[in-house]
């Protein structure tokens, strides 16, 4: 796909994305004052599964306005966020100036960083939801690997890709595999306040399972493992219920399909 229209992808979703940030930061979702009283936005998953990082220089790639990344900070971490949207990045700088907390943010999308950071990581994290903004996972792959030390890890923790074919009613709608060309949707309010009042249309690709590892691995990365969950952080299907650890599953017990997978990944 020629450059012009993934540039024109990017301004839509950057809008999207700037606008989301003037709802999200107001959300009960996100409990931006439960963060400022000393909460962590950090989940079971990545904590057990990334483990200590007290110390570590950690990048942390799509990190909207930096909860996550902040919350990494308070665990010992020197952490440098990052996000296309000028408004998330500005409202991070914002808190971790407000809460004195020592972190780096940068605006940029994925396939810019090289031009803009070139220091080399002990962590590069990502998670939840940000895969299917990016176009080439190939390039981010590779990304990944040029912004980490000999040694250094990947971590990512993501909604799977078979649970984001399910539509509103149920049923398979969007594809599993990849296309080039996006999927085009028009949003109202956000997927944290879907009653605010803002609309805009966002575009999104689809990525299977197996792309993601192999280009992974064939950017330099070795897997580690690679999980998979019946269950999610999200109630936003019909299908799913929430239990009393507030995870979603299928309301069906006797169902099981996956929701989210991780994968843990070395540079050697």
């Amino acid at each position: 796909m020629k450059g012009d229209k993934i540039s024109r992808f990017f301004k839509e979703n950057r809008e999207l994305w700037d606008g989301w940030t003037d709802i999200h930061k107001k959300s009960v979702s996100y409990d931006v004052d439960g963060f400022k009283k000393g909460t962590s936005s950090l989940k079971s998953i990545e904590l057990e599964e990334l483990g200590d990082v007290s110390g570590k220089e950690l990048l942390h790639l799509q990190c909207h306005f930096g909860l996550d990344t902040l919350s990494w900070a308070r665990l010992g971490a020197q952490v440098t966020g990052v996000d296309f949207s000028p408004s998330a990045i500005e409202y991070a700088k914002s808190l971790k100036d407000e809460l004195r907390i020592e972190a780096d943010f940068v605006c940029s999308n994925i396939y810019d960083l090289n031009y803009i950071v070139h220091q080399k990581f002990d962590i590069v994290f990502t998670s939840y939801g940000v895969l299917c903004w990016l176009p080439d996972l190939e390039k981010w792959a590779q990304t990944i690997y040029k912004h980490l030390k000999r040694g250094g890890t990947f971590y990512i923790v993501e909604f799977h890709p078979l649970l984001s074919m399910f539509g509103d009613d149920g049923s398979f709608t969007y594809p599993y595999f990849h296309n080039e060309q996006p999927m085009e949707f028009d949003c109202q309010g956000s997927y944290a306040d879907p009653n605010a009042a803002f609309v805009h249309k966002s575009y999104e690709w689809s990525h299977s399972l197996s792309d993601i590892i192999t280009y992974l691995i064939k950017a330099g990365l070795q897997i580690e493992f690679l999980h998979e969950f019946p269950f999610t952080i999200c109630g936003d299907h019909p299908f799913l219920v929430q239990g009393t650890d507030g995870l979603w599953r299928h309301k069906d017990k006797n169902v099981k399909i996956p929701m989210m997978f991780s994968i843990r990944a070395k540079r050697p």
